[in-house]
């Protein structure tokens, strides 16, 4: 694994493993198609090694950190799963009420990297909350492969209402300042769009290459957006321009970035779709964004 550059990659790997990862193929498929490309020194195990996220080695804010207060809380989504399981995160020291931000995962639940990108908001001054899906399935089972499966078993409607009423619990906590945006990534930024198009009250919403909301629920927006996409993203990106269109012709409040040669999940550093500079710009600018809109 150590041997393999990602320059050394070709596209169509990471456009083999987007379709994994989206399950549009599945695992035996994604297997057959990769071992096309392991050529010469490349192996499959290798390849495949290559790949997959490598949590362990990738926290950047531990679950641990004296700088925060962090910990699971379980609160109610009476419209969704029920009893929802979610880390709740904020710094240690901090004395007056804090902008919310609730974090909304992938399509495989609540992993290590979405718990990590919710400390690091903590970090930045917030308190942030980020739901797990698949609570009523008993949670993120502990590997993606497993978790995309049983996400897929979830209503999509009811998910959506879950990290609706995490709006509501975060809006109300009382080391809240009444002000909550969201920001999520792949089906988290979907998440984000269409809490954008339920919530008036939602004070920002930050989806990272997520599917956009429907034209014709664009005038239900009242939240200033900030959107993040992916030049190589083509399946998710051109779904860009006739949402631009419309954002601009109902007058909404938005800003949007596609970073050149950057791939679908760029910002997720457990895996080598990570693109360093697009992540770290991605997310200063997120965060000046909500420090602008919820303090």
């Amino acid at each position: 694994m150590d041997q393999i550059r990602k320059e050394d990659i070709k596209q169509e790997v990471f456009d083999l493993y987007d379709d994994y990862a989206h399950s549009r193929i599945d695992r035996r498929s994604f297997m057959q198609q990769l071992s096309v490309y392991a050529v010469g020194g490349l192996t499959l195990t290798s390849l495949m090694s290559f790949l997959m996220p490598n949590y362990q080695d990738r926290v950047q804010v531990k679950a641990d950190d004296p700088r925060l207060k962090s910990g699971y809380i379980n609160y109610s989504s009476p419209k969704g799963g029920g009893t929802i399981k979610g880390l709740l995160s904020q710094p240690a020291k901090t004395k007056k009420k804090l902008g919310g931000i609730i974090v909304v995962h992938e399509n495989r639940g609540l992993n290590p990297y979405i718990e990590d990108v919710s400390r690091r908001a903590a970090v930045a001054g917030f308190i942030a909350l980020a739901p797990d899906a698949l609570t009523p399935l008993g949670g993120y089972p502990g590997n993606d492969d497993e978790g995309r499966s049983m996400q897929a078993k979830r209503n999509g409607a009811e998910m959506l209402e879950d990290f609706i009423a995490a709006y509501e619990y975060l809006k109300n906590h009382k080391d809240c300042n009444g002000k909550v945006g969201v920001v999520g990534f792949c089906f988290g930024g979907g998440i984000c769009n269409s809490m954008a198009v339920r919530i008036p009250t939602l004070a920002a919403s930050v989806p990272f290459y997520g599917g956009q909301a429907a034209v014709a629920d664009v005038p239900k927006i009242k939240a200033p957006l900030q959107l993040h996409y992916a030049s190589l993203d083509t399946r998710i990106t051109a779904g860009w321009p006739p949402y631009e269109a419309a954002l601009k012709e109902h007058g909404k409040e938005y800003e949007a970035f596609i970073y050149e040669n950057a791939n679908h999940g760029f910002h997720n550093d457990t895996t080598p779709r990570y693109d360093k500079a697009a992540a770290e710009l991605a997310w200063k600018r997120t965060i000046e964004f909500f420090t602008k809109k919820l303090k």
